[in-house]
């Protein structure tokens, strides 16, 4: 991905603060004059799942760090990738008009007819409802376009590619694949690559996929949020990524359901994350440590040993745990767990 030198800006026209009536009007104040030396040319798609709610983008480009500037979402809003000549503001100013109410189609159009640049632009938009536009500027470098597919809930774009069969292919595999959206929009970027991908090459990649309704809390809203800022295979180290959040996700919502006091569903959490994830001893090393804590040492032993043998630094930590509460006050539990180390 190449791109620009500047960015441009939103101007003092907050979207934020503006009355319903207001926010009807073609949002023709919102970009101030701006140069642009070096396209942002990639290849993306945002796609709402229509059984979770979930929504996201994912992208790949021949650039550094395309993370921080194509996708963007936000939980029970809205989903934006903004590519080509681009310009990030696109990614904000469409969720402020989504989350005021307007829909992705109304707020592209809206936000285009503002911009005296649209014809180098290369946009795609999704609300919490599902309905989904794109936009490929005229000027766009080629080959260049787009597939919207209003009843699987997806657009996929991209410009500067090897050939005009990108996107296509990217559609197809998207409402082939099986899994869940991460799944599936790695799978349209994968057949992005396998049909000749950017011209130039590949060099970073991105995925942000939010919950379907805001929970108040953004960090627990984005279910994934992951950059692969420069790699020779971005969208393979991309997937590799994706399956070990997973299993930190597991490993979460193992904890949840020993705090509700359902051990059968917290060893079935943990036991996933271990299977995702089977090289990262921390996984095993913090699932025993909640097994103690709910009063299962006995089962808790086994992987403590398992842990330790594998990474004996392990054992230091036991006592430090003591001392933050994260393991009961108990000299004779502490040596049966550090004895594990010695069998």
């Amino acid at each position: 991905m190449k791109c620009h030198a500047r960015f441009a800006l939103l101007s003092v026209y907050c979207l934020s603060n503006l009355s319903a009536a207001a926010a009807d009007e073609p949002a023709r104040r919102v970009f101030r004059s701006s140069e642009f030396t070096r396209p942002v040319s990639t290849y993306s798609i945002v796609a709402r799942d229509p059984s979770t709610g979930e929504m996201g983008v994912a992208v790949q480009s021949h650039w550094f760090s395309v993370g921080p500037i194509v996708p963007w979402a936000e939980a029970g809003v809205g989903a934006v990738a903004t590519q080509s000549l681009v310009d990030p503001a696109y990614g904000p100013l469409g969720l402020d008009m989504m989350r005021m109410g307007r829909s992705a189609p109304d707020a592209l159009a809206s936000i285009l007819a503002g911009d005296q640049g649209r014809e180098v632009r290369q946009v795609a938009m999704i609300d919490a409802s599902g309905k989904v536009a794109a936009h490929t500027g005229a000027k766009c470098i080629q080959p260049a376009g787009h597939v919207v597919d209003g009843e699987a809930q997806f657009s996929v774009q991209a410009n500067l590619m090897a050939n005009d069969r990108v996107w296509q292919a990217m559609a197809k595999a998207y409402r082939e694949a099986k899994g869940d959206l991460a799944d599936r929009m790695i799978a349209a970027l994968e057949a992005a690559e396998n049909e000749g991908g950017d011209i130039r090459g590949r060099q970073s990649a991105a995925i942000l996929i939010v919950a379907a309704h805001p929970s108040g809390k953004p960090w627990i809203d984005r279910r994934f949020d992951l950059r692969v800022e420069d790699h020779p295979d971005p969208v393979k180290e991309l997937r590799r990524l994706v399956q070990l959040q997973r299993a930190y996700l597991h490993m979460n919502a193992g904890d949840a359901a020993v705090e509700k006091g359902d051990h059968a569903a917290a060893a079935k959490e943990f036991e996933t994350a271990r299977r995702l994830a089977p090289h990262i001893v921390e996984i095993p090393f913090w699932q025993a440590v909640t097994m103690v804590n709910a009063g299962k040492l006995d089962e808790a032993l086994p992987i403590f040993k398992e842990v330790f043998v594998k990474e004996p630094v392990w054992v230091e930590l036991i006592p430090r745990l003591v001392h933050s509460e994260l393991l009961p006050n108990d000299p004779e539990l502490i040596q049966r767990i550090r004895a594990c180390a010695a069998k």
